[in-house]
């Protein structure tokens, strides 16, 4: 069995038949990905009679076409790397990529993954999975497969898809966008990105330490945008180490094909590549819902809701990228346990309470907590830097480049921002110390084993505290001391 058939045969299995429904649901669930995943299984398991509704394939885009394949593939591209800076390390290697064995890891980690979101492991859970699509019949009613589905609640977590800007000549030439990219198995010669955002910079350096001729063109100013400036510019040098030519203020006026060959034109110039690869953004997945049944508000941004993530109907919620601007599967788990809680219970967790890093993997990563780098400065808050080649395991890892900083508002953090290796990793300290309304130098007082990157956020607290050492309060400890002396 091919690792996509292993797939399939647990996400979205051939021989399926759907259950017979209730005659009433306590939770309906539009959408097996994430959210919807999360929002299913744990009402199921708090003992509330569930349906989940999948037009596609359970696990969504985060096990499917996004998370999971994409990480599998930097995790390749990052073997490639780390075979050419070994030099450096006093040892001496080649590599050699056999792109259709990368993809083939690729799909193969995908399928072990599988069962948690599996049609069976749903089932053991005594959720009723529907496979077909589902839509809106009334405030209370969803049609799916001929049958009817009544419910007391309903969540909408039908995701989002990739946004396909209307570029001239776009649609008649054969484009890749993340739902077909992990699925080729001949490696493109020369790859054209459009799109410097996260997911076109990751898989832009990916491909390019594959092998691959890579260029980015990015229609704005930079790559990354909302992103802190220095942080941004630091992964976009090592892009540029990695071969990626990066064109900014670039947008596309026309695109065509001829011989297998495309070629993109823009003020000033063209190029030509044999792959293109849509990195533009996602938007909500709404199609075939019948939301205007339901009445339930959406618009171009998704579903409309408010903090409790309720709709205009009170009967219905909607949880992740259909609903949020972050776009990001912990998002999406966060936003469906609060769902959970309000939707049974007549909880009111709010949404804004959240706090939700998010990180983009390239080499380095850049990670990020908080308001917007540019929001922090606009409020006044206080910046506070540590540069990682300040920080001993940087330095003994041959990885000194990027840095932590933290904005603070006397001492409370409003955001944080990491560059450099494991920065996904680091993030979550500041996420969790902000949660809990810790503050700034409150991080001088955490120990971490010696020596590792964490040791930089220990740094953090001690310059915060360091700087209420005041010229006031210096003078003051100078006469303490003084009067000590004469004990």
């Amino acid at each position: 069995m091919t690792d996509n058939a292993r797939l399939l045969a647990q996400v979205r299995p051939a021989d399926w038949l759907d259950p017979d429904p209730r005659s009433l649901y306590d939770l309906v669930v539009l959408g097996g990905g994430t959210a919807g995943l999360v929002c299913a299984a744990g009402a199921a398991g708090l003992g509330a009679h569930v349906a989940l509704v999948e037009r596609s394939s359970l696990g969504g885009d985060c096990l499917n076409t996004g998370c999971v394949p994409s990480k599998a593939l930097i995790r390749a591209a990052k073997a490639v790397r780390d075979a050419r800076v070994s030099a450096d390390l006093g040892v001496t290697t080649t590599s050699r990529v056999e792109f259709s064995a990368v993809m083939r890891s690729v799909r193969e980690r995908r399928a072990d993954l599988a069962h948690h979101d599996s049609a069976s492991r749903l089932t053991s859970l005594g959720i009723h999975v529907f496979f077909g699509a589902a839509s809106f019949t009334g405030p209370r009613t969803i049609l799916v497969n001929g049958r009817m589905l009544r419910f007391r609640r309903a969540v909408v977590a039908t995701g989002a898809r990739p946004s396909v800007p209307p570029i001239p000549g776009l649609m008649k030439v054969r484009y890749l966008t993340s739902e077909n990219l992990f699925e080729i198995t001949d490696q493109p010669r020369v790859l054209l990105v459009v799109g410097g955002g996260p997911i076109g910079c990751e898989m832009a350096q990916a491909f390019a330490l594959l092998g691959t001729a890579v260029t980015i063109v990015e229609a704005g100013p930079r790559i990354l945008q909302g992103e802190d400036v220095e942080a941004a510019d630091l992964v976009a040098r090592q892009l540029a180490t990695n071969g990626v030519r990066v064109l900014i203020d670039t947008p596309l006026r026309q695109v065509s094909e001829s011989g297998g060959q495309i070629t993109a034109t823009f003020d000033g110039g063209s190029i030509s590549a044999d792959t293109i690869l849509v990195a533009t953004g996602r938007s909500a997945h709404l199609e075939g819902l019948n939301l205007e049944q339901a009445l339930v508000r959406h618009g171009p941004n998704g579903v409309a809701v408010d903090d409790h993530l309720r709709t205009s109907n009170r009967r219905v919620y909607a949880a992740g990228d259909v609903c949020s601007s972050l776009k990001f599967t912990h998002a999406a788990d966060a936003m469906a346990r609060v769902v959970i809680q309000n939707a049974l219970f007549h909880g009111r967790g709010r949404v804004s309470s959240l706090v939700i890093p998010w990180c983009t993997y390239t080499s380095p990563e850049l990670a990020h907590v908080g308001i917007p780098p540019t929001e922090a400065v606009r409020r006044g808050a206080v910046p506070i830097t540590i540069r990682f080649a300040d920080v001993d395991r940087s330095v003994i890892d041959g990885e000194s480049d990027g840095f932590l900083r933290v904005h603070h508002d006397r001492g409370r953090i409003v955001a944080a921002t990491i560059v450099g290796v494991h920065a996904g990793e680091l993030i979550g300290y500041f996420a969790s110390a902000m949660r809990r309304g810790g503050r700034l130098g409150d991080l001088a007082h955490d120990v971490f084993p010696y020596p590792t990157l964490a040791d930089a956020v220990r740094k953090a607290g001690d310059a915060y505290r360091r700087t209420r050492l005041t010229p006031v309060v210096s003078s003051l400890l100078r006469r303490y001391f003084a009067l000590v002396r004469k004990m």
